[in-house]
């Protein structure tokens, strides 16, 4: 975080994404979360290595004998069980944007750029809203499902933006390259 101001995290923002076609809503009770994580982990041992916490806690979660989890933990638990649910709605989902629909990215982040001589690359802020065609969505569910660093998956934003966007698709700003900093703001739609 940097002044105040939350950085957006583009895996968080794919799962924002996956969640909008969801077909039953998430578990909200946190023992009803760490019981779907437990199925899903096939025992406490994993659960409690992925949130950091005892395996003795997470059976007290289980067995309904905590509640309330602090608010970092609940955060946790919460992102780990939006990822992890209905991996099929998510698959057609994402398998539907990486073919026809592509990804539609609203975003206020600074743009810097290299470019030719002459021209100005002063990064600056700017609000954009893009639809990056389905090689772009490809890419960037490839990445994310390797395990590839948030680095990388800013890339390929930048990569998308600076085709779409910037060149658009082409036919102007030849050899323009982007970079995609200081991410404020970030929504992802597919």
């Amino acid at each position: 975080m940097d002044g105040g101001v939350r950085v957006a995290d583009v895996g968080d923002s794919l799962d924002e994404a996956d969640a909008e076609h969801f077909t039953r809503p998430v578990p909200r009770s946190a023992q009803a979360r760490m019981r779907f994580l437990v199925r899903q982990l096939k025992g406490t041992r994993p659960v409690a290595v992925l949130l950091g916490i005892s395996q003795r806690t997470v059976e007290r979660y289980v067995k309904g004998q905590i509640k309330s989890p602090r608010p970092a933990l609940a955060d946790r638990l919460y992102r780990e069980v939006r990822h992890r649910w209905q991996p099929r709605v998510r698959a057609r989902a994402r398998q539907r944007a990486a073919t026809t629909d592509g990804v539609f990215l609203s975003t206020r982040a600074r743009f810097g750029f290299t470019a030719a001589v002459g021209t100005t690359d002063d990064p600056r802020t700017r609000f954009l809203n893009q639809l990056l065609p389905p090689e772009y969505a490809a890419r960037l569910f490839a990445a994310q499902e390797a395990g590839a660093p948030e680095t990388e998956l800013r890339a390929i934003l930048a990569e998308g933006l600076g085709e779409m966007y910037f060149r658009d698709a082409g036919r102007r700003a030849e050899g323009l390259l982007v970079e995609f900093t200081d991410i404020e703001q970030l929504e992802l739609h597919y």
